[in-house]
Order: C-alpha cells, then structure tokens, then sequence
C-alpha cells in the first residue's frame, strides 16, 4: 500500500509541474553595455534599428552608444587604440574583418574566441566558409560579420550624364578621354575627399592595372611593391588625379557624393555606403535617380570590406556584449541593419525582399564575382600598414613620383610584415 501512495505522490506532482508554466531559467540582463563604433551621422539610424532591437529583448541594460565620428573609422581607431592599450576597453566595438582585427589585437592578444557563440548560434552554416576564415585564424573566431560592402563602385547621375553627352566609362582609358571634355565644361570629372578617400579611389585604380591575381600576390608576399607592375598603377593613379576636385583635402565623404548629386562633378567612386546615404538621406531612387557601375577596369571583381564586432578581454559587461553579438549575428539584426547602411548581409540566408535594387545586384554580384579584399578599409593589410601607407599617400600627393613611393610602400611591407 505504501508504494502505491508513492507512486500517486508522483503522478500528482508530475501533473502538477506540468500544469504549471515553467519559468525560463534564462538571466536577465541589466546594467550598461558601451558600443563603440564610428557610425554617426548618416550612417546613426541603422545602428539606431540594432540597439532597438537589443533593447526590445534586454530592456534593463543600458546601452551607451560610444560612437566617434570620422568616415572609415579614422578618428574612432585611435581612440580605440589608446582605450585598449590603457586596459579600458568597451564592451564591443567595431573594426573591419580580416588584418585590421587579426593583425592588430588577436596579435596582441586582446580578443576573446567567439568559436563558442558561433557554434551556439548555428552561425558556423549560417555565414560563408571563406568569410569565417577571414575572420578566424587557426587558434579561434574573432568578430562577428555585420556588413559585406564593395569598395569598387563608380556612381553617377544617369539625368546629368545624358545632358553632358557622356556614359560611365568602362576603362580608365575611356575615363581618361572623356574627363578633360567635362572639365573644360566646368565640371569635376572625379569627385574626391578627405585622404582615407583617396586611398580608396587608389585601391580601385591599383586592382584596375594589376588584375586580382597580382593584387592578392601583393598581400601574401608574392609581388614586391616596387615592382613594375606597382609602378605603372601610381603612374596611372597620378593620371586620373588630374581630374578630382583641388579642395578634397576639406570635404567630407558625403560632401564629395553631394557635388555628384548637385551637377558639380560627373563621377565618385565609394563603397556602397554611398547608396545607402543616397537611398535614406537623399531619398533617391537607385536605378533612377542614381546609377552605378563597377570602377574602370574592375568588371567581374569584387573588392568587399566587412565590418564587425569583437569581444574585447576585460570587457567591464561580458553577458550585455554576447547579448549584443547575438543581435548582430541573427538574421532579423541582419535584415534590419543592412538595407538601412547601404550594404549587403553577411549571412547566406538574408531576405533579399527587404533590400532596394542596387543591393539586390550587389548580392547577385558577391555571389558570382572574383572577390577581393580591400586595403582602405582592414582586409589586405594590418593597421600598421595602413597607416603608414596614408603617409606615403601624402608623399605622392605633393610628388607624384611612382617609383619613389612603390620604394617607400615595399620598406613598409617589410615593416610591417606584409606576406610573413
């Protein structure tokens, strides 16, 4: 009898627990999570969406948006720099994947592994193969990818460029034609700002004259930059800067797309940002009232930068920043994000529906595309490198001598420890 009174107890409080809702065991967030990042400006509503969404699912933590303003990052990596070497790190932060990450402070050792969240998150089939080595070395998985943007992309005007009698150019030669035309007319043939942008428009120009195959050979060691080859790209580069803007130095990324938009200039070549600012700033319609190509000579080549966030050691709010990670990595924080900064997912099951027309096509071009990694924006090289090559950059714009900077960038590689 005492058995079966036993096993009455347990079935009654079996039923009983399940009757009864069970509480999630999962802990609730609280206290701050610092974001640092460098998007502002235009830029500030698409972070804004992924801080809703985090504070939908976490609303007691407080998020502090430590962004720094400056195109590309180059104000908010010194800051960065001095945080985390001082040992004060934020909670996440933004870099480019690829050496500016890994190069940098995976080296130093000042990186958690996220292999663990990858795994967790079903994120190891969820983002490309390649694109995870990227970001990963042979010790672990350093970031987690929030944007792919291509760096080679002219714009124009399709409405100017028909009232002006001119198409975009394929080639640089066919540029190079058509740019003393324009400027005889009072137009910029070339809109170009401050000097990170320079140093994009010259990554186009030196994927234009080398091809991918000698461009990655220049990242792995394999082709010195004072080589002929690297020489004839400053050659062609000093070429094309005949034809920008002589007040560049004091224009905002922005500014340069605006003289575009406003007539003043015929062509900028951006990432794809610029569709973003065009698309929600602007309000233009793409295909319309913007239109777009590869850079010359760059057709069939995709040179992609990829933003993401890291997990800092030390980081003050470890469980608020693997929260925010999760947000970045998800598919909905994905689709929320991107078509609002102008970029594509970096997941392979993005919802295409959600994105405009330029996006579309960039997506179907990743997708075919040679793809390449860009040197402006932390793919190709470390942060010592890029930094050292803005140096030179200045050198050229006050000389305009190939073979004395293509020395000057070959003693940086070795610096530097480009290919080793």
């Amino acid at each position: 009898m005492k058995m079966s009174l036993a096993k009455l107890f347990l079935v009654l409080a079996v039923a009983l627990m399940l009757a009864v809702p069970q509480v999630s065991m999962a802990k609730e967030l609280n206290g701050d999570l610092e974001i640092f990042s460098w998007w502002a400006g235009d830029e500030g509503p698409a972070l804004q969406a992924l801080i809703k969404q985090y504070k939908d699912q976490n609303p007691n933590v407080n998020v502090i948006d430590a962004t720094v303003t400056g195109g590309s990052g180059v104000n908010a990596k010194a800051v960065l720099k001095t945080r985390m070497l001082g040992n004060e790190p934020p909670d996440s932060f933004q870099v480019h994947s690829g050496q500016e990450l890994i190069g940098t402070w995976v080296k130093a050792d000042r990186m958690e592994d996220l292999t663990f969240l990858f795994k967790e998150q079903g994120w190891m089939d969820a983002f490309p193969e390649g694109l995870i080595k990227l970001i990963g070395t042979d010790d672990g998985i350093w970031s987690v990818p929030v944007t792919i943007h291509r760096s080679n992309v002219m714009w124009y005007i399709p409405a100017n460029l028909k009232k002006w009698g001119v198409t975009a150019p394929k080639t640089w030669a066919d540029f190079l034609k058509i740019a003393p035309k324009l400027q005889k007319e009072g137009i910029v043939p070339l809109a170009m700002a401050e000097n990170w942008t320079v140093n994009h428009l010259w990554e186009s120009v030196a994927l234009a004259s080398l091809g991918a195959d000698k461009w990655d050979a220049l990242w792995s060691g394999k082709l010195r930059f004072d080589s002929p080859d690297v020489v004839k790209a400053w050659e062609l580069f000093g070429k094309i800067l005949k034809y920008t803007n002589k007040d560049a130095s004091s224009l905002s990324w922005q500014q340069a797309t605006d003289m575009m938009i406003d007539g003043k200039a015929a062509f900028n070549i951006m990432g794809d940002w610029a569709a973003g600012y065009m698309s929600t700033t602007k309000k233009m319609a793409p295909g319309k009232d913007f239109g777009w190509a590869t850079s010359p000579d760059t057709g069939g080549e995709f040179m992609f930068l990829s933003d993401s966030f890291g997990l800092p050691k030390g980081a003050p709010n470890r469980d608020n920043a693997i929260a925010w990670l999760k947000v970045l990595g998800s598919k909905k924080g994905s689709d929320t994000f991107n078509p609002l900064k102008g970029s594509i997912s970096p997941r392979t099951d993005s919802d295409l529906s959600k994105y405009n027309a330029y996006l579309q096509s960039a997506s179907a071009d990743f997708g075919k595309d040679r793809v390449v990694g860009s040197l402006a924006h932390g793919v190709a090289a470390n942060e010592t490198f890029m930094g050292g090559f803005s140096q030179i950059m200045e050198m050229f714009l006050k000389t305009h001598n190939a073979k004395a900077v293509s020395m000057a960038c070959q003693q940086l590689a070795d610096k530097s420890k480009i290919g080793k």
